[in-house]
């Protein structure tokens, strides 16, 4: 590209004057640390975008996805199938739980997999004889993709009106307060095709509390909708358990997992369906009018497959429960030390500290943008969030990775917080 030439890639999520900039521009990673174009270093404490969970680099997965591109480059889903989607189905079956859930659908992303929750759940409607079914309840302050489905279901105002977004069919309610499902359900509930939640919202890191999963099953139960668990960022162990959904006392019809599914390697995404929803379908003799040119590839595929063998091999479920505990304590110190920490949320590895200025008012998108950057020049890659920035680790941070994120925490919140006027 010579000087006089215009910057040709639209980089995502940033004003067009902030792009192109060396220091944003990553040409290497490895581990827990990404190198940028500016000569930094940093370690990233945001695990890609949720989606590393067990490091940048893995060999053997890198090692998968290329035996499968020599041996089989391309091949599809489209009215056929092949080995690998096929073995890839039956381990995320076994690692979800065979007792729960009997079918894999492959998608491309966290996005398009909501789509496709979407869609199952009005044609289950239907094929049930209850084609009044279309109502597709999310929850306020969610965040599922910005597809044209998902970005109707995402609960946060993201220029939906400006994109021209249908949100007819879509409704939100308030997480934090059971009584306003029950409400719901009891004027609406039989029109409802389903319910979409994260486990832990992923905007700010709110875990839902214990009597809000009661009531989503014990309306579930009352009023016959699908219950959808949207696991693209909670998934493979970010909250302890490989599925968050597994700590509930009853499984969610469909399951949707993408971020950690390939360790960040491939485009892939997945739908667990459950016995339920597949006998319908199977009885029915159904055709699923959802199809994807690069869902379900031999290299995705492989991806997926290695990943988990990867998770046992490397014991990461328990690596991620002695990071969490790490980080826990960590964030435990700062709220006692730092002025601007008012207080911290989530689970596990999937964590946000939310900040406060001297008159109590929540940080505005500005200043947590200042609070991001100043962590970031004393080494720390951190997400920003509403009023927080978000710490979403490794699963397989070593100790010296947590030391070096305190160490920039710690510089970079007391920043802030000189800056916030405390």
């Amino acid at each position: 590209m010579s000087p006089e030439s215009p910057y040709p890639l639209w980089e995502s999520l940033l004003p067009i004057r902030d792009q192109g900039r060396l220091e944003r521009r990553a040409v290497g990673a490895k581990g827990s640390r990404l190198r940028f174009a500016d000569g930094s270093e940093v370690l990233d404490a945001t695990s890609g975008l949720w989606n590393v969970n067990i490091g940048y680099g893995n060999g053997a997965i890198a090692e998968a996805i290329a035996q499968a591109c020599r041996d089989a480059s391309y091949l599809n889903l489209f009215r056929y199938s092949h080995a690998y989607a096929l073995r890839a189905a039956g381990d995320l079956v076994t690692a979800a739980g065979p007792a729960s859930y009997r079918r894999v659908v492959f998608s491309t992303s966290g996005g398009s997999a909501n789509d496709l929750a979407m869609k199952i759940a009005r044609q289950y409607a239907v094929l049930r004889g209850q084609p009044e079914r279309r109502l597709v309840v999310g929850l306020k302050g969610s965040y599922h993709g910005l597809t044209y489905g998902a970005h109707a279901l995402t609960g946060e105002a993201l220029g939906q009106q400006m994109y021209g977004v249908d949100l007819r069919s879509v409704r939100h309610v308030d997480p934090s307060r059971p009584e306003e499902l029950e409400r719901f359900m009891k004027r609406h509930g039989p029109q409802v095709a389903s319910l979409v939640c994260e486990p832990v919202l992923g905007s700010g890191t709110h875990a839902l509390s214990a009597d809000f999963i009661e009531a989503m099953l014990a309306l579930r139960r009352e009023y016959g909708f699908l219950l959808v668990a949207d696991e693209v960022a909670t998934g493979y162990g970010r909250t302890g358990p490989l599925f968050a959904s597994f700590g509930w006392a009853e499984s969610p019809d469909l399951l949707l997992t993408s971020k950690g599914l390939t360790n960040g390697t491939s485009a892939a995404s997945a739908v667990l369906v459950s016995h339920g929803i597949g006998e319908v379908f199977e009885e029915r003799d159904a055709v699923l009018l959802h199809a994807e040119t690069q869902a379900g590839t031999p290299a995705s595929c492989a991806a997926i497959t290695t990943t988990l063998e990867q998770f046992d091999e490397l014991d990461a479920l328990e690596a991620g429960a002695r990071t969490g505990d790490r980080l826990g304590r960590l964030l435990a110190e700062l709220t006692d030390r730092v002025p601007a920490v008012h207080h911290t949320s989530g689970l596990g590895c999937f964590r946000a500290v939310h900040l406060r200025d001297a008159d109590g008012a929540p940080f505005d998108e500005q200043a947590v943008q200042h609070t991001v950057a100043a962590i970031r020049s004393h080494g720390a890659l951190v997400y920003p969030g509403p009023g927080c920035i978000q710490l979403v680790p490794m699963l397989t941070s070593t100790e010296q990775d947590l030391y070096d994120l305190a160490g920039a925490l710690s510089r970079g919140l007391s920043e802030a917080s000189s800056r916030a006027g405390h």
